[in-house]
């Protein structure tokens, strides 16, 4: 099992309560939050919502989805006004595209079944717990295996292949493979 890296100083002192979202524009009103949030939860997501009618919701919502997209059920889009998706791209069973910021995937990318995408994070050594995030970039012709998790800032090169279970946290070559091994 490869070794855990640990950082030595004193423990941080959270004041969770100070928190502010500083610095996070959510993109729309409330309203238009509540409507999506809605629509996701009462039909989007469902088994028996046909798969042909994702894509158009998704732009009805602000999101950019090219021509033969295939989104499966169960899908959670956290906010679709930052999401592009090219041609020809699957998003399968159970993905979690958590879009605080931008989450742009290109043509024939493969996003597999309950495969995270996460452009949300915390600043560690900050108090208060100040956001830290930063957008996601899935090349062309990519392919995130089942149950990966990419975080945020991460660039995954064209044709990249980042394996079933993987932690993602830095950009990946394009036409590399990643794995975690145990």
């Amino acid at each position: 099992m490869p070794p855990i890296a640990v950082q030595a100083g004193a423990p941080a002192r959270r004041r969770l309560r100070d928190f502010r979202p500083d610095g996070y524009n959510k993109g729309r009103p409330r309203l238009v939050q509540a409507i999506w949030f809605a629509t996701s939860n009462v039909a989007f997501s469902r088994w028996w919502f046909p798969a042909r009618w994702r894509p158009p919701i998704l732009r009805l919502f602000g999101a950019k989805v090219g021509r033969g997209v295939l989104i499966r059920h169960r899908v959670r889009i956290h906010w679709p006004w930052k999401l592009s998706i090219g041609d020809d791209s699957w998003i399968g069973e159970g993905a979690w595209l958590l879009d605080l910021e931008p989450i742009e995937i290109a043509d024939n990318v493969c996003v597999s079944q309950e495969a995270l995408l996460c452009t949300g994070s915390h600043d560690h050594t900050s108090a208060t717990f100040a956001y830290d995030n930063g957008p996601i970039l899935v090349q062309s012709g990519a392919w995130i295996g089942a149950r990966a998790i990419v975080l945020r800032g991460v660039v995954v090169g064209a044709g990249a292949v980042i394996g079933a279970g993987s932690v993602v946290r830095r950009n990946i070559p394009a036409a590399a493979v990643s794995v975690s091994e145990a």
